[in-house]
């Protein structure tokens, strides 16, 4: 098949194979006598393959490394990149969400007032920025990949934290039991574990017949929670740009998570949870925070003064929240709220919407 008749069954122009040609993705074989161009029936599907990839927003990088993924049979590796991509996507969907609703506000002002002041088009603009800047500055600073294989040990066994000075997983198996208490679940409900890890609080509400999905920003987090729960469906993705469509899930709960945003992360995280909620759906959090700032002053200055540098520098190291700020963003975002301190770090809170 020559390259008119490939771009004919294809659907594309013969340019834009060449153009494929000359970015290395696909190599056809060339007549020797007139060097043109000869496509097998693996050339097409390859092309069709590349085409279609392209029609999604896979940039060329991407694609190269699809195909090889595809070539060696590796379907871990092309899962992991797919994923990647689709997150990619969704975060640039959120904003996109953003940005129409930011038209949309300085159209009605206009309406209203007929006239738009530019510091009204500023602060909004800075606004915007200051979303896409929070949810684009999150990094793993605490190696999760590399705790994974050994995350479980850490939180469930008690013997090796018995002597651990600073033990912010105590009271681990009552907070997650309490997660599911508070959420109390009908049969036919879905639920949401953000931030997964390795399944401990979903494991759960599976033992209850209740269907749940994962998500975590860790791939290797994600690989021992299929292993512990092969028939749970999980995402790769963060709190910030959830990758789920809107109003799918009865509850959204997150454990031993949220500590690890900034407060404008955390209330980014609110909104997605609040996205992804059917009307009448539930919130329930479970984290590190103090109940309010004069809280952590007075529980920072008496671990200093006692000496427990480890446990300062360990919570410094984190963004434990404020509590009566998380329950403030939750009344805005329309929920009802009730709060509970299990000891003096690990709170829940729970939200219903109204």
């Amino acid at each position: 098949m020559n390259i008119n008749e490939a771009a004919k069954q294809l659907n594309i122009t013969a340019r834009a194979i060449r153009f494929y040609e000359q970015k290395g993705l696909v190599s056809p074989h060339k007549h020797p006598d007139n060097q043109y161009r000869q496509f097998t029936e693996q050339d097409i599907e390859r092309l069709r393959t590349i085409a279609a990839l392209r029609d999604i927003g896979v940039g060329l990088e991407g694609i190269k490394s699809i195909l090889l993924q595809m070539e060696q049979g590796n379907q871990t590796e092309l899962q992991y990149y797919l994923e990647t991509q689709r997150n990619a996507m969704f975060s640039q969907w959120i904003e996109l969400r953003q940005l129409i609703a930011a038209a949309d506000t300085m159209i009605e002002r206009l309406k209203r007032q007929d006239r738009l002041h530019p510091d009204e088009i500023h602060k909004l603009a800075a606004g915007l920025r200051g979303l896409k800047e929070a949810r684009g500055n999150w990094k793993d600073q605490w190696g999760f990949d590399e705790m994974a294989p050994d995350y479980d040990d850490l939180v469930l066994n008690e013997k090796q934290i018995e002597h651990t000075r600073f033990n912010p997983h105590e009271d681990y198996d009552q907070v997650l039991d309490l997660v599911v208490e508070w959420v109390a679940p009908s049969p036919g409900d879905a639920g949401l574990d953000l931030g997964i890890g390795t399944g401990n609080l979903a494991g759960r509400f599976l033992r209850k017949n209740i269907t749940m999905m994962g998500l975590d920003q860790s791939r290797e987090m994600l690989k021992q929670c299929r292993r512990k729960y092969p028939d749970l469906e999980t995402k790769l993705g963060n709190l910030l740009a959830v990758p789920f469509f809107d109003g799918q899930f009865d509850f959204v709960v997150s454990s031993y998570a949220l500590h690890h945003l900034t407060a404008e992360q955390k209330r980014l995280a609110l909104g997605e949870m609040s996205r992804v909620l059917k009307p009448k759906g539930k919130i329930c959090i479970a984290d590190l925070m103090f109940e309010n700032e004069q809280a952590r002053t007075g529980y920072m200055d008496r671990l200093r003064e006692a000496g427990h540098w480890e446990a300062v520098d360990s919570i410094e190291s984190e963004y434990y929240a404020d509590r009566s700020q998380l329950i403030r963003w939750l009344r805005e975002y329309g929920f009802a709220t009730v709060q509970h301190r299990v000891n003096d770090l690990m709170h829940l809170v729970y939200g219903e919407r109204n």
